[in-house]
């Protein structure tokens, strides 16, 4: 092995090196993956024709239709002693219909049509699986390949559905192409409603989809049968498609329920099949079952998944769920992950689950070009959002998810006055050199019951009684809606290449979200978003909501997330103050609750003429109006704060402005 590592040889790993010096000790540790990455590769090619046919393996397991109207079903149980197909076709008979054992684990079985030629197996009728363990127990199971489930209200455990409409949807509308600068609507479509009843997915054609009807705009959502069957969902991404909106799907392949009734787990009777023995494969904290990523026929199954929802669902990426738990075998837990190089390599890094991801992006990006993946780690893993061929996992971004708990520990902690703009500068900077990072001020971790909203965190009850603007804002109202926007305005110009806001959150949503349960009396009530509130002009959320939407045109335009990262020419302790050039736009932070600053020297580096373009300040913002929007700012080749050029502005208090320069081009 110590031979090969050394002759391996990454095509681009220079590239990482030059980025990261810090890198070059660890070349071997990128030598091996890299090489693991090329020995799966070649296994793939050797044995199943390729990663193109592997990853298709979901059109030959689970059940599918033959053109003679034969129903072909194939399973991957090793561990079983035998395997029956029962269901509403034969009257739920344990015995009448046996698989066939094939090699290597796999179970077949060939149902021939009725008389009248139909389908043995009618569509929207149920089924499971037999599985006779040879300690001799007979189990109950859902097929890991079915394609839909659903469960009746009253149940607790979900059913296996044949699904084989007559008349399936085809979908007419392109992917629209990988933007530059992502924007991301986290919605759930669950309860993209007002109503105090579950959303069909339906719906959201004439929700919140509509409003944002921007190129750079991504709708990021979990698929569940609680909310429409597959071909609505096919549907919704069709509809999505044609107003240019990407969808992106949160995918979890980090770790699987302890279900074994309509789960994956002892699905063949054994304590392992698709993942670890314990406890190796066991997440203690998150009482989970943890996949074997060494094992051909689960690299088979979560790479066909991946390759599933792209091919029939027209998905366009992912976000990955739990990385930072795939890619150590300590799972993150107790790991406070200082940035000393030494924690991201070395024994306790798992590399079968690392060399998963290398693989699933590397086969994501090479099939569809303008496919997104997102990664959700904490612990900065160096080179995670590189390509591949640089020795890197390949993801596109990472959540910057640092961001959001710094938000709300300022709020929950610190006085206006004590806010730390050093540190709140550095936590929206702290990010990897050439990896790009999704920021968001708030996500629906932040949303559930149990937390609070930003809104929440600065407005409180105010919010039930306090936020029409017929009425004179209060002291807190005032406070909470100003820095409501300079947070978002913040996080989105300096925090990252990427954006986030979860649904509701861009007009400050008054209250929190949690699913009907037992500990709610099963309660819809916060199971919705109030998109009603907007309607009525006179309420001051729809100011919010204003500032949100010409907040991401005013990016639209000059596309900021595109940009390199910020040059920050100005974190005033004192003041209050934060400066920033990004793009060639100019913004301008002053969280000062009391004191604003005539004439206020700022560093910009282009010389010309700069205007506001947008103003946290103005009155449909539910501002002040203090800013006249006429004004021109002439630079003086006054060298300050590290840039060649200044202007002098006013900055109101608890105000934010973004000006542009009026003699640049911008091409975006």
């Amino acid at each position: 092995m110590a031979e090969l590592e050394d002759n391996v040889a990454i095509p681009e790993f220079s590239n990482l090196v030059q980025m990261d010096p810090y890198l070059k000790p660890f070349e071997k540790d990128f030598k091996r993956r890299y090489e693991q990455l090329q020995k799966q590769l070649s296994k793939l090619e050797e044995t199943e024709g390729g990663y193109d046919q592997f990853t298709q393996s979901y059109k030959s397991f689970g059940v599918h239709r033959q053109p003679d109207n034969s129903l072909h079903f194939r399973e991957w149980a090793p561990a079983a002693e035998a395997l029956f197909l029962t269901g509403d076709f034969n009257a739920w008979d344990k015995f009448t219909h046996p698989y066939t054992k094939q090699e290597f684990g796999k179970w077949e079985l060939i149902l021939p049509p009725k008389h009248d030629n139909s389908p043995a197996v009618d569509h929207n009728s149920k089924l499971k699986v037999v599985v006779h363990t040879e300690e001799g127990e007979r189990l109950y199971r859902i097929s890991p390949w079915a394609k839909y489930v659903t469960r009746d209200e009253k149940s607790v455990i979900y059913d296996w559905v044949h699904w084989d409409p007559p008349n399936p949807y085809t979908q007419i509308h392109p992917r629209p192409k990988k933007p530059k600068g992502l924007r991301i609507y986290e919605a759930h479509v669950g309860i993209a409603s007002p109503e105090r009843k579950g959303c069909h997915v339906h719906q959201l054609h004439h929700q919140r989809a509509a409003s944002y009807k921007r190129r750079r705009l991504q709708l990021f959502f979990a698929a569940s049968s609680r909310y429409g069957t597959p071909e609505e969902l096919k549907q919704m991404i069709d509809v999505a498609h044609s107003m240019g909106i990407v969808v992106l799907l949160d995918v979890v392949h980090s770790h699987a329920s302890q279900n074994t009734e309509d789960g994956l787990n002892h699905f063949d009777g054994s304590d392992s099949c698709f993942f670890h023995s314990p406890p190796r494969g066991e997440h203690k904290l998150w009482d989970s079952r943890l996949f074997n990523y060494s094992s051909w026929e689960v690299l088979r199954f979560l790479l066909s998944n991946l390759r599933w929802w792209m091919d029939e669902y027209g998905f366009d990426g992912f976000r990955f769920d739990g990385v930072t738990s795939m890619l150590y075998h300590h799972h993150g837990m107790g790991a406070g992950f200082s940035g000393d190089y030494s924690e991201y390599f070395g024994l306790q890094v798992d590399e079968d689950s690392l060399v998963y991801l290398m693989l699933a992006n590397h086969i994501l990006h090479t099939l569809y070009p303008d496919c997104i993946t997102v990664a959700e780690d904490v612990s900065g893993m160096p080179a995670l959002c590189r390509g591949v061929e640089e020795g890197g996992l390949g993801f596109d971004y990472r959540l910057a998810m640092a961001i959001p708990d710094k938000w709300i520990q300022i709020l929950k902690e610190c006085k206006d006055e004590d806010w730390d703009i050093g540190n709140i500068v550095h936590t929206l900077t702290n990010r990897r050199y050439g990896e790009k990072c999704i920021a968001y001020a708030e996500s629906h971790d932040q949303a559930l019951v149990g937390d609070k909203t930003l809104a929440f965190w600065l407005m409180d009850k105010e919010m039930y009684t306090n936020m029409s603007s017929l009425t004179p804002m209060t002291p807190v109202i005032d406070r909470g809606i100003q820095l409501h926007k300079m947070i978002r305005l913040l996080t989105h110009g300096l925090g990252g290449e990427g954006y986030l806001n979860f649904i509701g959150n861009e007009f400050g949503h008054p209250e929190w979200l949690d699913f009907p349960r037992e500990g709610n009396d099963q309660s819809y009530h916060y199971a919705r978003r109030q998109f009603n509130l907007l309607d009525m002009g006179n309420l001051r959320y729809h100011q919010l909501f204003v500032f949100d939407r010409d907040m991401n045109l005013t990016e639209d335009k000059y596309g900021w997330l595109a940009a390199p990262p910020a040059f920050v020419s100005a974190k005033h302790e004192e003041d209050k103050v934060i400066v920033f050039e990004r793009g060639r736009v100019l913004f301008i932070f002053n969280f000062n609750a009391s004191k604003s600053f005539q004439d206020y020297r700022v560093a910009v580096e282009t010389p010309g003429t700069y205007k506001i373009k947008l103003d946290s300040d103005e009155h449909l913002y539910g501002g002040h109006g203090r800013l006249n929007h006429n004004t021109e700012f002439f630079t003086e080749a006054h060298g300050f704060n590290g840039r060649q050029n200044s202007i002098k502005v006013y900055i109101p208090c608890r105000t934010a402005i973004v000006l542009a320069n009026e003699e640049i081009d911008y091409c975006y």
